[in-house]
């Protein structure tokens, strides 16, 4: 027995070992960051996450960005992402550590990051031993999360106030709750910053080649003065980002027998006020019409937020209501008994994505709009796959008269289908932990100059300096080298073909 005890202690004893040297390694990779950025929130992090990412590059800051939402990506410097390769399809949180080891051997002047904890604890782990960030963003309070964050609303902000960075600053553009999020911060020494969404004009927003909202650029706005940017070069970074997977998009669609549908994800808003702010939205700017047809994807581990949607049926005015996924009952029980429309439940785990599909665009009128909201998992996911293969409606007129006095013109509506194409690079590879680096890499990648080679590329693309004007003679670093100086004519230099990161 006592050679057994021996050996369990040895064992501990290595493990604790190791654990301290990951500790001290992680911690080394964080310092070669001088900025972190942690965006965290209820609504809207990936897109705040690229938005700060895009107004940093657009500065001529060296940027690494990571996403988590609706499809995780690593983006690199110089915009281009990849996904980020999940063993089994599972998160956890230790994968930050990798992330951060990657995105040190670039170099950069920040790195932006999406909170993926939700769990109080765990944002609180992910906080001050995985990022420890200089810059926070809270975004928003919303009704989300609440059996691990909940009940109540206040308890989903104090939750959230646990990745405030202590002694560092906070960015937030929530209202209703913002004296609790003011407690949590003074009790971490930390500046919170209220960014007010009416300093975002309508012309900027015009800018943007996919839908947005004034909230999440004044928060990036925010972040980018921080950091020295100034405002109309943050902009112009910012309409150059790639948008994120689950951006709010809106497509146009003819159907076998003819009928003309404007569709809307609006999965990733899944939370009842987002969701109402974001057809509301829509509808506003002419992108959908009446009569609206609502599907409602439903999740067995989401039983709350399948009703959730269910209760806000009256508030969206729908005609007929679909109810796909399972358990559909639990949508169909909240829908008020005020609802004078139709309900029509197509539910089922096992049910053909295809007859589904079909059931509901034969209710379809000659021309209508639709809404997919809930769970974009499961079924909602087929679903999205069916209609994406129905023909795109190239007719003329997309939209009507233009609603008066929202300060929005047809050119600003028509932006709104546009679906971008994100840039992709390095593809995942089918190999265990492929997203973690080693700090010590053997290949041709050339650590010293990435700076300098990241400030190069937004040059050559006529990234604006700080004053405005084009850099076309070359930005001198630190140590009063040009770009043309510190980085010679090298293939190995250059973003267009990645080298892979790992040891062959």
């Amino acid at each position: 027995m006592l050679f057994l005890y021996v050996i369990v202690l040895l064992c501990c004893a290595g493990l604790w070992i190791a654990g301290i040297v990951e500790q001290r390694r992680h911690f080394a990779s964080l310092e070669q960051i001088p900025t972190r950025v942690l965006v965290n929130g209820i609504r809207g992090k990936s897109s705040i996450t690229r938005l700060c990412a895009g107004a940093l590059r657009g500065g001529g800051l060296v940027t690494v960005a990571k996403t988590t939402g609706t499809a995780a990506r690593f983006i690199h410097p110089d915009a281009t992402e990849e996904p980020i390769y999940r063993k089994f399809g599972l998160s956890n949180i230790v994968e930050q550590i990798g992330i951060v080891r990657r995105a040190a051997t670039y170099r950069p002047d920040a790195l932006v990051i999406e909170c993926m904890a939700v769990m109080p604890a765990l944002q609180e782990i992910n906080q001050e031993k995985l990022i420890r960030s200089t810059i926070g963003v809270l975004c928003n309070v919303r009704e989300d999360h609440l059996e691990e964050m909940g009940p109540t609303l206040d308890d989903v902000a104090r939750s959230l106030s646990r990745s405030m960075p202590v002694g560092g600053v906070c960015v937030t553009a929530e209202k209703e709750r913002l004296h609790i999020l003011q407690e949590e911060a003074d009790k971490r020494n930390c500046r919170l910053i209220a960014v007010d969404p009416e300093t975002v004009t309508d012309a900027e927003l015009r800018g943007f080649s996919w839908f947005t909202f004034k909230e999440n650029v004044a928060i990036a706005l925010a972040v980018a003065e921080l950091l020295g940017v100034e405002r109309q070069t943050a902009m112009q970074g910012m309409w150059d980002a790639p948008p994120d997977p689950g951006v709010l998009s809106v497509e146009r669609y003819v159907t076998p027998e003819g009928k003309q549908l404007r569709f809307a994800n609006v999965f990733a808003a899944n939370d009842p006020e987002s969701t109402l702010m974001n057809v509301q939205q829509l509808e506003d700017l002419g992108a959908i019409r009446r009569p609206l047809n609502v599907v409602i994807n439903c999740r067995p581990d989401r039983v709350e937020r399948n009703g959730q949607m269910g209760a806000i049926v009256p508030d969206l005015a729908a005609e007929t209501v679909f109810l796909i996924g399972h358990p559909t009952k639990s949508a169909r029980d909240a829908i008020p008994a005020a609802f004078t429309g139709r309900v029509v439940d197509l539910g089922g785990d096992r049910r053909d994505p295809e007859e589904v599909t079909e059931s509901i665009l034969a209710e379809l009128g000659p021309s209508s709009s639709m809404v997919a909201i809930g769970n974009i998992h499961g079924q909602g996911e087929l679903f999205l796959e069916c209609l994406a293969g129905l023909p795109l409606d190239e007719s003329e007129d997309p939209f009507g008269a233009v609603p008066q006095g929202d300060g929005l013109d047809q050119e600003t509506m028509q932006i709104v289908l546009v679906r971008p194409q994100v840039a992709l690079a390095r593809p995942p590879e089918p190999e265990p932990y492929s997203w973690v680096a080693p700090l010590e890499t053997t290949h041709s990648f050339h650590i010293p100059n990435q700076r300098e080679l990241a400030r190069q590329f937004a040059a050559t693309h006529g990234r604006p300096d700080s004053h405005g004007r084009p850099d076309t003679h070359g930005r001198s670093d630190t140590h009063g080298r040009s770009d043309s100086q510190s980085v010679p004519d090298d293939p190995r230099h250059s973003y267009g073909q990645p080298q892979s990161t790992r040891n062959p």
